[in-house]
């Protein structure tokens, strides 16, 4: 059996009740004022129960019965649009003048409409000459976490989980984060950087889905977890293999490929819906 988690900032008893009468649930739990779980869940109704949360906008997921936080031993995320509230790529872009330009090929990239590397290289080419000032500035003024970040890495967190942090972004960024927030490890790319200024060239590798496919597997394996016992997060079409590769992947406020092939999606409610699955 499964319990069927319904979320959103706001959640009527009325529609409760109804999605306990089309889950075939036994009882009705309050996680808090945002947050439900309906026991005794039947999953064969999923679709009647997405169509009903889709028209009230409501977050809803299946997750089996005996599931419990602790379970969970690795939770990996993307970074750009989905741990924080940024593309760091664009704003870093803003302080070149040319944001727009950046961005566009950013939100073609998300959607899965040109190939990651080819797009990363592209708009990385756009950034040369810019002075290395500009990445501090991205950091101090405009990065923000997504809201829930820090209750949802806590939680996992002091349930024992590993934390991986895997990004097309940079590691100036990422390297920060990980210190900041106590995450057990941090990938993403290396921008070149001489004389103080950006030559527009990424050092290595370029991290892109595939590469989020097999850190994540990597990284389980090293710690000899089941996939089930592996959250991951993101928003990107680069995400998705990354996504499906863990038991429970999450797009969260992810572009609208990601969310129709994700198992599971956040709209309505911070990244802590993410840990409201399994507590």
């Amino acid at each position: 059996m499964f319990r069927l988690v319904i979320q959103a900032p706001e959640i009527s008893t009325q529609n409760l009740k109804q999605l306990a009468r089309l889950a075939g649930a036994h009882s009705i739990e309050a996680i808090h004022q945002q947050a439900f779980r309906l026991q005794g869940a039947d999953i064969s109704n999923e679709e009647a129960v997405a169509d009903f949360c889709e028209s009230n906008q409501l977050d809803f997921a299946f997750i089996p019965e005996e599931t419990n936080v602790r379970d969970i031993g690795l939770v990996v995320m993307d970074m750009d649009s989905t741990l924080i509230t940024i593309e760091c790529i664009d704003e870093i872009a803003d302080m070149q003048g040319i944001k727009t330009q950046v961005s566009e090929i950013t939100a073609s990239a998300m959607r899965g409409e040109i190939d990651f590397k080819e797009s990363l290289s592209r708009r990385v080419a756009l950034l040369a000459g810019l002075d290395e000032s500009a990445l501090e500035r991205v950091y101090i003024e405009r990065l923000k976490l997504m809201p829930g970040a820090e209750a949802m890495l806590k939680g996992f967190q002091d349930a024992g989980a590993k934390t991986l942090l895997i990004s097309g972004g940079f590691t100036f960024f990422t390297e920060k984060l990980q210190s900041r927030l106590g995450l057990s490890r941090a990938i993403a790319n290396i921008l070149e950087i001489e004389n103080g200024k950006l030559t527009g060239k990424v050092i290595g590798d370029i991290v892109d889905a595939e590469r989020k496919q097999a850190e994540l597997i990597k990284y389980r394996e090293e710690l000899g977890l089941r996939s089930d016992q592996v959250v991951a997060m993101g928003d990107g079409a680069n995400d998705l293999p990354m996504l499906k590769a863990a038991g429970f992947g999450v797009a969260c406020h992810a572009k609208p490929l990601v969310q129709r092939e994700a198992p599971y999606c956040i709209n309505q409610v911070g990244l802590d819906g993410v840990l409201n699955y399994f507590i």
